[in-house]
């Protein structure tokens, strides 16, 4: 993924390429390829103090600067309003992303290669410049970092409480500017000048197009000044460890090893699959002693829906099995009341417990790791949580959600969003979905499938029989009720306060992936017709089709504005994972329907080199030409495509076990 020097000193070009470099600790650094920062979580040490949550950004920036022959030349760029300074970008020659990124430039007639990389399991960063080549004239680099100390939601201004002393000792120095964060430790291989600054009104354009607050001030210690060498490298050492002496060359060589081996051990020599496999280890993290998944950067943490979704494509595929029982560990230890935990906050409040589906999401994600594990002992250990789950469901549970009378699950309460279309604007629900909305049921009728199989596996007949009674009813009730013949698919949500919702959605989608017989063979043909003419794109699915008054086709604006989108006709790449599960079931896992389904996945690998460079967006716009929009990188957007290519296609060497319904 290498972009040349005409993008690269493009600058709007050079702005919208981002990069991500995570620690696994929820910490991670981010940047363009411009070398400005454009959003308020672009930083280079930001690190999660009670990881994944907790993140703070300490070291925004640093100021680059080479001097030859008395002339310098800037290496950085900023952005400030009506102005650009500096406009390193200009000396651009390249930049990669192997196996890290690397920026390549070109000054004064010399060659500088930049190296930036986290270092895994640490809340540590290391920026390296190289000089290529010979030169017999002095070459000095002047790095100043740029400082802030804040909650990575927040911005940060000028203001008298900041620390400005400095501790400085042989290749180190330490800054501590807010006593309530932690200490930064910067260890070099240069001197060190303490000199103060404030640099006002960096602006953040991405913010602005949000509709946000988008300027902030940096505070920078001083600067840093290191003379180079061919042969020699320069470094600098970001950490907010306290730790005494850090080794570079070995943590370049052990991180490089290990990224080589992870690439070098994917089972296939498909392109797209390759890439999605190696975006996988992005979203790993730990909780506590135990693992966990993060939603997205730069600003979800771990949420119970977007981990049991994820978890087949980021973990079993990938045979990442200790980590998925780890996960699944994790969540069962924090059941309430018949619900696993929908979020737990940044600030390490009590979870929050405010989904319809994450905990069927969890009890379907058990049985996947069953399936490609073997693990028995391993999911005996969380069918009590399992059992907890369905006596929730069936007694009651928060919000209204509960086994109705004719078997399927309602929920739902007044100012709620329960499902995964859950924006809300103010006091105003955009989805409420309040009812029984189409995937829960496929959902609930998925869980009783696998806890039947369970309970008979660890001989609990009376459970067992529970479930197939419950399971059969649910059938019949969903067979009578959602089918939508004035449109020839399946309702979104049926008993809400104001009757059936006919909106053409993509929900429906999970009746036909997760379950047999829900449908027949011709209503599930007619389903998918519809869904490829009206919600179907490039990139992903549409959540509303453009024939609805309310379809939105673009997601931009301020904060209600794209809230009013995100699910009115936003497109989600994840939802190509049960389109093309659907498909495959409906029309037959042929070597010919393989091939067409593996085209629909295509539109994913021009946009790897785009947006965040290797990763997968959150969203795109649901008009053409579909630009990418929310998080730059998005679990179930890298998980689900990877999963169907996996398992359903079957691009690899060897493929794991197909979901029996």
């Amino acid at each position: 993924m290498n972009i040349p020097s005409k993008d690269c000193r493009r600058l709007d070009h050079a702005l919208s390429l981002e990069w991500l470099e995570t620690n696994g600790r929820g910490g991670f650094a981010s940047g363009t390829v411009a070398g400005a920062n454009t959003r308020r979580y672009h930083a280079l040490l930001l690190t999660a103090r009670n990881p994944p949550g907790g993140r703070v950004v300490l070291v925004n920036s640093v100021e680059e600067w080479l001097e030859v022959d008395g002339q310098s030349g800037p290496l950085s760029t900023n952005l400030y309003p009506g102005a650009v300074h500096p406009s390193g970008y200009k000396h651009c020659a390249e930049f990669a992303l192997d196996p890290w990124p690397v920026w390549t430039y070109k000054v004064s007639g010399l060659t500088i290669r930049r190296e930036l990389f986290c270092v895994q399991g640490r809340d540590l960063v290391v920026l390296r410049w190289h000089l290529i080549g010979r030169s017999k004239r002095p070459v000095t680099l002047r790095v100043r970092p740029k400082l802030t100390g804040r909650d990575y939601h927040a911005l940060h201004h000028e203001n008298g409480a900041l620390r400005t002393e400095a501790a400085v000792a042989d290749k180190q120095v330490t800054w501590h500017p807010y006593p309530d964060l932690p200490v930064i430790r910067a260890f070099h291989g240069g001197t060190y000048r303490h000199a103060p600054e404030w640099y006002r009104r960096v602006q953040f354009p991405v913010e602005q197009q949000r509709g946000l607050d988008d300027q902030e001030d940096w505070w920078s210690p001083g600067e840093l000044l290191f003379h180079l060498s061919p042969g020699s490298s320069a470094d600098l050492v970001l950490t907010s460890e306290s730790i005494e002496a850090v080794d570079v060359a070995r943590l370049e060589q052990v991180e490089r090893a290990s990224r080589q081996a992870r690439e070098e051990a994917v089972p296939s020599t498909d392109g797209l699959v390759r890439r999605l496999w190696c975006a996988t280890d992005t979203f790993l993290s730990v909780r506590g002693t135990q693992q966990t998944i993060v939603a997205g950067y730069p600003w979800f943490t771990d949420w119970g829906r977007d981990t049991f979704i994820s978890l087949p494509g980021l973990c079993l595929v990938t045979v990442r099995y200790k980590v998925a029982r780890q996960v699944i560990g994790a969540f069962a230890a924090h059941v309430s009341e018949g619900m696993i935990p929908n979020r737990f906050p940044d600030a390490g409040e009590q979870p929050e417990y405010n989904t319809i589906d994450a905990s069927l999401w969890f009890i379907h994600a058990v049985d996947r790791y069953l399936a490609y594990s073997k693990d028995v002992a391993g999911v005996r250990q969380v069918w009590p949580a399992i059992m907890a789950i369905l006596d929730g469901y069936r007694r009651g549970t928060r919000f209204g959600i509960r086994l109705d009378h004719d078997g399927l699950i309602t929920g739902g309460v007044p100012g709620m969003q329960l499902t995964w279309m859950d924006a809300k604007v103010g006091g105003w629900v955009v989805t409420p979905r309040q009812g029984k909305p189409v995937e829960i049921q496929a959902l609930w009728i998925r869980a009783l499938a696998v806890a039947e199989v369970l309970a008979k596996k660890f001989r609990d007949k009376a459970m067992a029989e529970r479930c197939r009674l419950d399971r059969a009813m649910a059938m019949e009730s969903f067979q009578r009720r959602f089918w939508y013949g004035a449109g020839g698919y399946l309702y979104d949500v049926i008993d809400g306060p104001e009757g059936d919702d006919s909106s053409l959605r993509p929900n429906q989608l999970y009746a036909l992936a997760l379950c047999d017989g829900l449908v027949t063979k011709e209503q599930a043909q007619q389903i998918l017709r519809v869904a490829e003419e009206h919600l179907l794109t490039p990139v992903g699915l549409r959540t509303l089709s453009p024939q609805d008054v309310r379809y939105r086709g673009r997601y931009e604006g301020g904060v209600a504005e794209r809230d009013g989108a995100y699910h009115q006709g936003t497109v989600w790449p994840f939802l190509l994972g049960p389109f093309v599960s659907a498909w495959l079931k409906t029309y037959g896992s042929t070597a010919k329907n393989r091939s067409r389904a593996r085209t629909w996945l295509n539109g994913l690998v021009p946009h790897l080199e785009q947006a965040c460079v290797g990763q997968v967006s959150e969203i795109f716009d649901g008009d053409p030409p579909h630009g990418a929009r929310g998080c730059v990188a998005q679990a179930w957007s890298v998980a689900e495509p990877l999963r169907v290519l996996v398992e359903e296609i079957g691009v690899m060497r060897a493929t794991g076990p197909r979901m029996k319904a």
